[in-house]
């Protein structure tokens, strides 16, 4: 159960992060509209993406499916339906539960799991969003695939009978100036792109560099201490 005074203090970071991204977004010429806010609720109760949801907020992520998968049967057995988006690593054998409750996957890194996604999409007769998550360093270990295989992986997920090539995904490196990344990240959509000229989406940016991922073009915004305060340590 949520107290007021908390699902008050939800709706000022709520509003004092939508005021932030929209001033982002002039900063950079663009539409406020233009740019979607994806709360991350990861560590957090039921209760607070409960109360997200009624004060507004459509779009939720997280990125543990031990933790997402009870957290969004919780609030459907509400009666509240927020646009789930799964935005961690992502292993195959956990594909099937995601693909049951997600309805955006920001972590598609490699095609046997793209190919695991549209079987646990096709078994739930759901259809889901997915997007490349790339790798802008090459470093694999964080997820994402290398910049190379973008077309690819690309190509592969568009053949696919359940999912739906939206476009890309990064988290800036450890060390890069964001803007270098960001700009990286807006050439990797390029190439998406030229498998689909539908899949313009592009995830970027969190809590210290979203400014800079608006500036470059980002779509999506993945934003969690700013709505929801301090993550208390995982366990």
């Amino acid at each position: 159960m949520t107290t007021d005074a908390r699902r008050i203090q939800l709706q000022d970071n709520l509003n004092r992060t939508r005021e932030a991204v929209a001033a982002a977004c002039a900063a950079a010429g663009r539409a406020p509209e233009s740019v979607r806010l994806v709360a991350i609720t990861k560590t957090f109760p039921a209760s607070d993406a409960a109360a997200l949801t009624g004060l507004g907020q459509a779009d939720l992520g997280e990125n543990r499916d031990q933790e997402a998968a009870p957290k969004a049967a919780e609030l459907a057995a509400l009666g509240l339906e927020p646009v789930w988006h799964f935005v961690g690593q992502l292993q195959r054998n956990k594909a099937r539960s995601v693909a049951a409750y997600a309805d955006w996957v920001h972590s598609v890194d490699r095609e046997p799991l793209a190919d695991a996604l549209d079987r646990g999409a096709e078994s739930n007769g759901r259809r889901l969003n997915a997007l490349v998550q790339v790798s802008l360093d090459g470093d694999t270990s964080r997820g994402g695939v290398p910049v190379s295989g973008i077309a690819r992986l690309a190509e592969r997920i568009a053949g696919l009978g359940s999912l739906d090539l939206r476009g890309v995904m990064a988290v800036a490196p450890l060390g890069w100036e964001p803007a270098k990344a960001f700009a990286l990240l807006n050439e990797c959509s390029e190439a998406v792109r030229r498998v689909d000229a539908g899949a313009t989406e592009v995830s970027a940016g969190m809590s210290g560099d979203f400014r800079e991922a608006v500036a470059c073009g980002a779509t999506m915004v993945r934003l969690g201490r700013n709505v929801l305060g301090e993550r208390e340590p995982m366990a």
